[in-house]
């Protein structure tokens, strides 16, 4: 971890949707016990929350996020999107989330991946979002510039976002795993790369480290699937929360990794049963992606909040007469910048 930051900028934050947390936070417990950890449950989830002792953390469950945000707006939180009021209430610089069916991952050497160290060296290098290294990032150890790489843009930019992946059970949508049931992923590549500049990704909250004081406002909340269900392959809302990252940390001239560090992702759910339901998620990438990538934000939008206000309302006027739940999206992040400002920018 980069010597100039110190443990008590950090928060890692853990949407809780199953009850026992046990091996879960025991298998992460010699990198987790260094830092502070934001919980917080499922509304929906009934039972209560089993977490071992000796850990640094606070518990946010539904009465708690109905005392901050009203019984109104707590409703965004279900599901994988709890994740969101960690984010809204924490006050360190930076934030790692992790979900609660991902372990440690070792390297190609057996070697325990400490996934925070390496997300903090990622947002803390300069990323070179405006011209591609082909030696991957040129800030890591044993790499640097090719030639051609202009110098005046060797200097790179601040990174914002880093996006780390996964062993084991690979993000696939319901159709591609419940074709391939049996394949996982065994590859662990040891390489960061920075996504470039108008590239969009569909940027996973697996496993995902951020500058909350830069970028915190655009990762939100905002688009709900009918019959979301509470498995990945069921949901889209970080998907869409990824593209919208990606084009402010665009507008905004940030730069966004990809690769290292990887967890261990066990499995869950049942793929077939969830193609079963009326999953929306394959075609709707199909009309979101050409519309994200079309997206150019005036100059006025100088701040992470202006940009995902003026998002919201392009979302309104280019998508929200083809589809209300797109008119619904626009509405929920306009709402979120509002909710940021009165509780996530608060002291």
């Amino acid at each position: 971890m980069s010597l100039s930051i110190k443990d008590d900028e950090i928060d890692i934050v853990i949407g809780a949707l199953r009850p026992d947390l046990t091996s879960f936070m025991n298998e992460w417990r010699t990198i987790f016990s260094r830092f502070h950890l934001i919980i917080v449950k499922d509304p929906d989830l009934k039972e209560e929350l089993k977490i071992p002792e000796g850990f640094n953390l606070d518990v946010y469950k539904k009465p708690d996020i109905d005392r901050v945000v009203g019984t109104s707006t707590s409703t965004i939180f279900s599901g994988y999107s709890c994740r969101y009021f960690g984010y809204l209430v924490s006050r360190k610089k930076y934030i790692i989330s992790v979900d609660d069916d991902c372990y440690p991952a070792k390297d190609n050497k057996g070697i325990l991946v400490d996934a925070v160290a390496q997300h903090i060296t990622n947002l803390t290098t300069p990323a070179t979002p405006f011209f591609f290294n082909t030696l991957y990032d040129p800030f890591t150890e044993g790499a640097d510039f090719v030639r051609g790489y202009p110098f005046s843009l060797r200097s790179g930019v601040q990174c914002a976002l880093s996006c780390g992946l996964w062993l084991n059970l690979a993000d696939y949508d319901a159709p591609t795993q419940a074709l391939k049931p049996e394949e996982r992923n065994s590859r662990y590549v040891d390489a960061v790369l920075t996504v470039p500049a108008r590239t969009l990704m569909p940027i996973s909250g697996i496993n995902i480290a951020f500058n909350r004081e830069v970028i915190g406002p655009a990762l939100l909340p905002s688009l709900r699937l009918g019959g979301e269900g509470k498995f990945r392959w069921e949901t889209m809302e970080d998907i869409w929360s990824g593209m919208c990252v990606k084009v402010v940390c665009d507008h905004l001239g940030l730069g966004v990794k990809t690769g290292m560090p990887y967890v261990w992702r066990n499995d869950r759910g049942d793929a077939i049963a969830s193609l079963r339901k009326e999953w929306e998620g394959v075609k709707l990438m199909e009309e979101v992606v050409p519309f994200f990538q079309s997206v150019r934000l005036s100059r006025e939008a100088t701040t992470t909040e202006d940009c995902v206000a003026e998002v919201a309302n392009v979302v309104k006027e280019q998508l929200g007469t083809k589809d209300p739940m797109f008119a619904r999206a626009a509405k929920a992040m306009l709402d979120w910048v509002k909710l940021w400002k009165s509780v996530g920018s608060s002291t």
